[in-house]
């Protein structure tokens, strides 16, 4: 048994707009599961596949109070790309953020809800990415996250270090994952969290009790509409472990 990543969960006031401005930027298409939730995935994409991420965006209330511990960060084929990228999202509505970074070679923007992410110098590892090159999660520890997660999923481990871990899937396509070593601690529930998923066959709640044996724990919430498992890692980053599809 095992998981793979499928998507990323943000929150958003607007779920609508959020999507609208997600989707330019990627150049992904739109639908929705109905009021307050809005899909992003690219055009004819056939869900899900390793070749991308996708993003569900989720209307929820509470305003976002901490920089997020979950971020992409895009991909840029050229300085020139980078420099029109940037641009481009600014015409869209984001911002350029300071979250720290200091003197780098990427530039660090928010989008319009304020959700960080970054878009990336060209970089060899990521020409083949898509224009999603990473799900960046912040942590304490890159090597105890790369245990539990090389053990959840299915994805191949590239890169461990005391300040980063890197993965992507076995097929080799898509975007990587990647756990940041960061001073900041978890204080709220993540904006932005992992949805993973089973294979088709596998069953739900035995793949749950696997991950809890790896090290992931219940959070404290109402479940009762919910109907799939939410669990957190083993820095208490919530996750969402979806109906095997």
């Amino acid at each position: 048994m095992a998981t793979r990543l499928v998507q990323i969960n943000m929150k958003a006031h607007d779920d609508t707009a959020l999507g609208r401005f997600w989707a330019e930027a990627l150049g992904w298409g739109i639908d929705s599961e109905g009021p307050g939730v809005t899909n992003l995935e690219p055009v004819d994409f056939a869900y899900p596949d390793p070749v991308a991420v996708c993003i569900d965006i989720i209307a929820r209330p509470e305003p976002k109070t901490v920089k997020n511990r979950v971020h992409l960060d895009l991909a840029t084929t050229s300085t020139a790309h980078q420099a029109e990228l940037v641009a481009r999202l600014k015409d869209l509505g984001a911002t350029l953020a300071d979250v720290g970074q200091g003197d780098v070679p990427w530039t660090v923007m928010a989008d319009p809800e304020g959700n960080e992410f970054c878009v990336l110098e060209p970089r060899p590892i990521y020409q083949d990415t898509g224009p999603i090159a990473a799900v960046v999660v912040d942590c304490a520890d890159p090597r105890g996250m790369a245990r539990f997660w090389d053990e959840a999923m299915d994805w191949t481990l590239h890169e461990v270090t005391d300040d980063r871990a890197t993965m992507r899937s076995a097929k080799g396509v898509g975007p990587y994952l990647e756990f940041l070593r960061t001073p900041d601690t978890k204080s709220v529930w993540n904006r932005v969290h992992l949805d993973v998923c089973p294979y088709p066959g596998d069953d739900l709640a035995a793949e749950a009790a696997r991950l809890r044996a790896l090290g992931a724990t219940d959070p404290d919430l109402d479940r009762s509409a919910i109907h799939w498992t939410v669990l957190a890692d083993p820095e208490g980053n919530e996750f969402c472990l979806l109906t095997p599809r």
